[in-house]
C-alpha cells in the first residue's frame, strides 16, 4: 500500500500525527497514522516500512482512539498552521481500515479540521459494507491493486490467508459504484514480478470495471522490504501507462516513479519540496531526523532539503556519527545511499 508519494519533510510529530509532508499528489498534507506497529492484511515485498508485525483481517482498537483524537485536537489549536494545509491524509503503518474506530476518527477529522481528507488503503477491506460506509466520509480514497492474477498477487503482496483476490476486486468495483468522492487507484510494479504482458492485461481488464478518477502507476522507488523487489525503468513504465490511457481516455494516468537512467533529466527538488528555514540545534535536529527516518528511508539530499544544512556532504558528516552510534543505518538501493 505504502507508496513513494511523500517526500521527507517533517515539522511536527507525535505518536499518530506527523507532518506536514509534501505529497506529489496531495500537496501540503498532515498525516494521521492510526498504528504504532505495522498491522496489515498484506506483507508486500516492496514495503519501505518493514515486515508486517501482525498479518490479519481482524479489526480492533490497535491504538487508543482517545489518544488519536487528542493529538488531532492539539494540532488544530494553531489555526494558522491548519490553514497552510491542503489535505489531511489518514494512513497507517499498515492498513488503516483495520482500526475498529476508523469511521469515528474520520468523523472527528471532518468535524475538527476544515480541510479535505484523503485515505491511503490497500483496498483489501472494501468488501465489507461497514468499511465502505466509513471510508465514504473521505474526500479522496487512494486504494491499491498490484495484480489481478492470484499468483502475481501472492508474489508481490503476500496477503493474509483471509484475503481473497476475487473478493478484493469485487469490493473495489462495488465501492467505486456507490462512492461520491474521488478514487485514485495506485498500481505498483516490480520488475519480473507483476510487469509481464499477462499481468498488465489482467489489470487493464479489471480497471475497466472500476469507476476511477485517476490511475497512478508506481514502482519500487525507495529501499524495499525484499532486495529482489526491483523498479521498472522509465521506458517500461511509460509503455504501461500508455496502455491504461488507451483503455480509459477520460481518466488521467500518472507516473509516480520509475528507475532513473543517466539520460533522464534530473528532478527539480523545488517541484515537490517546500522551504522550511527553521533554527534548530543539534539535539532537536537528531530527534526530528529519527522521527522522519522511522517512517521511511531518506537520502542525504532529502534530509538537506528539509533542514537546509548547507548541502548533502554536510548532512552525511552529521549522519555518519549517528550511524556509528547505531542510531540509524545506511542502505544502498539503486546506487543511492538511504538512511533509515
Amino acid at each position: 500500500m505504502m507508496s513513494d508519494d511523500i517526500s521527507c519533510t517533517y515539522i511536527f510529530s507525535m505518536n499518530h500525527i506527523f507532518g506536514p509532508v509534501n505529497s506529489r499528489r496531495l500537496g501540503r498534507s498532515l498525516g494521521v497514522d492510526l498504528f504504532q506497529d505495522k498491522i496489515c492484511t498484506l506483507n508486500c515485498i516492496y514495503c519501505e516500512i518493514g515486515p508486517t508485525v501482525l498479518l490479519t483481517c481482524d479489526r480492533a482498537e490497535y491504538a487508543p482512539i482517545q489518544k488519536i483524537k487528542e493529538e488531532i485536537d492539539a494540532y488544530c489549536l494553531d489555526q494558522d498552521r491548519v490553514e497552510e494545509l491542503d489535505f489531511i491524509t489518514v494512513t497507517a503503518s499498515g492498513e488503516p481500515t483495520l482500526h475498529v474506530d476508523f469511521g469515528q476518527i474520520l468523523a472527528h477529522l471532518k468535524k475538527t479540521v476544515a480541510k479535505p481528507i484523503a485515505v491511503l488503503t490497500n483496498g483489501t477491506t472494501l468488501i465489507s459494507d461497514q468499511v465502505r460506509q466509513e471510508i465514504s466520509q473521505a474526500d479522496v480514497v487512494i486504494p491499491s491493486l498490484d495484480s489481478a492474477l492470484p499468483k502475481g498477487f501472492r508474489k508481490i503482496d503476500r496477503p493474509a490467508a483471509c484475503v481473497e483476490l476475487d473478493q478484493v476486486i469485487k469490493g473495489l468495483i462495488s465501492f467505486s459504484r456507490s462512492y461520491t468522492g474521488k478514487i485514485w487507484l495506485e498500481i505498483l510494479f516490480a520488475q519480473g514480478i507483476n510487469d509481464t504482458a499477462q499481468e498488465v492485461e489482467a489489470l487493464r481488464q479489471v480497471v475497466k470495471k472500476i469507476d476511477l478518477d485517476r490511475i497512478q502507476l508506481n514502482t519500487v522507488a525507495r529501499p524495499p522490504l525484499e532486495s529482489f523487489a526491483r523498479p521498472l525503468n522509465k521506458q517500461r513504465m511509460t509503455a504501461i501507462a500508455q496502455q491504461f490511457q488507451e483503455d480509459t481516455p477520460s481518466c488521467p494516468v500518472d507516473l509516480l516513479a520509475f528507475q532513473a537512467s543517466q539520460d533522464d533529466e534530473p528532478e527539480d527538488p523545488k517541484k515537490f519540496f517546500f522551504n522550511l528555514d527553521r533554527a534548530m540545534d543539534k539535539k532537536a535536529f537528531t530527534v526530528k531526523l529519527i522521527e522522519m527516518l522511522q517512517r521511511r528511508p531518506c537520502t542525504a539530499a532529502d534530509i538537506n532539503r528539509t533542514f537546509h544544512l548547507g548541502g548533502a556532504e554536510k548532512v552525511e558528516f552529521l549522519l555518519n556519527a549517528l550511524v556509528q552510534d547505531g542510531r540509524i543505518q545506511k542502505r544502498v538501493h539503486e546506487d543511492r545511499v538511504y538512511y533509515q
